[in-house]
């Protein structure tokens, strides 16, 4: 019991990286000594767990698929979503300008830790490099992602997200926020237990964990460079999206109006500006951007000493 209450508060970490953008699950499970495990775990839930699972064969289905050290895991995990999602939500709503500061100084940082772990920089890496920071300046300038509630697109939200529970260096809230739902799922669903909205996430996210599991060890063995450095160019050309200092840009028809919801203009997107003054609030950001880039330095140098160990 013990021990597994050990596994609680490590899931406990995972789950509070997993709901901060620029701040990898994967890494978090990296630093407290449960990664290949994990791994190990989810890469074991085949066909032959599926026999005896339904041959009603639980004590040889639970040692193969490692199930209460993922059940312990993953009840951290939950814990930690739900009570973090409470802060964020009262953050976004009093604070919005410092939670963006600090997470765009967790993404900034994240750019070069991401790709230092590029072993090579080849013509072909740079180039896949160039490619995921084109495709992200693309989608933030020319094509803003936005709240979508349909149940296809939460189901793909979910199984993208999960990507950060294995793969350290890529942050899954990250990824909501450019799809346009990090407000819907991590924060307004899970507050007001929308199962609506979380039932396909997590269906998703079971279905794409188990899959990318298998997925990460081929890709990683045969084009490892290439997939950190497109990691890479999409962190950086999407740094955009963090920005603190927005104005909103809103939806209109076609003879020029504003779409209105629940009675109130509807917003498309959001256009990054320069602060308007240096007054106090910005200079509190950017303390708060500075403490965001040092807050992943210091995880992934003791992340790296872990490795290395």
């Amino acid at each position: 019991m013990k021990e597994y209450l050990i596994y609680i508060l490590k899931g406990l970490g995972v789950g509070i990286a997993n709901i901060i953008p620029g701040v990898s699950g994967g890494t978090i499970a990296l630093i407290v000594g449960i990664f290949i495990r994990l791994i190990n775990a989810i890469k074991s839930f085949n066909l032959q767990a599926a026999r005896l699972l339904f041959r009603g064969e639980w004590k040889e289905f639970a040692k193969q698929t490692d199930f209460w050290f993922l059940v312990s895991i993953f009840t951290g995990v939950a814990i930690a979503i739900v009570l973090l999602a409470r802060i964020f939500g009262f953050l976004f709503d009093n604070y919005p300008v410092y939670i963006w500061a600090y997470f765009f100084g967790l993404v900034l940082a994240s750019v070069y830790f991401v790709g230092k772990r590029v072993d090579h920089w080849t013509v072909g890496v740079i180039v896949f490099f160039i490619i995921g920071t084109a495709i992200a300046v693309v989608i933030t300038f020319f094509n803003p992602a936005h709240e979508n509630s349909h149940p296809l697109y939460l189901f793909l939200c979910g199984v993208v997200a999960v990507c950060s529970m294995i793969l350290p260096g890529l942050s899954g809230s990250f990824i909501l926020i450019l799809m346009g739902n990090y407000q819907l799922v991590a924060i307004d669903a899970i507050n007001n237990r929308d199962f609506g909205i979380l039932l396909p996430v997590a269906l998703g996210a079971v279905i794409g964990l188990v899959a990318f599991s298998h997925i990460l060890s081929w890709v990683f063995k045969n084009y490892k460079d290439q997939t950190i450095a497109l990691l890479t160019g999409f962190i950086l050309g999407s740094l955009n999206i963090l920005w603190p200092w927005k104005n909103p840009v809103y939806l209109t028809n076609q003879a020029g109006d504003f779409i209105m919801k629940h009675g109130e203009k509807v917003i498309a997107r959001y256009e990054s500006i320069l602060p308007p003054t240096m007054n106090t609030e910005v200079w509190i950001a950017i303390v708060i951007m500075v403490f965001g880039i040092l807050s992943i330095v210091a995880l992934e140098l003791t992340a790296m000493k872990e490795e290395t160990e």
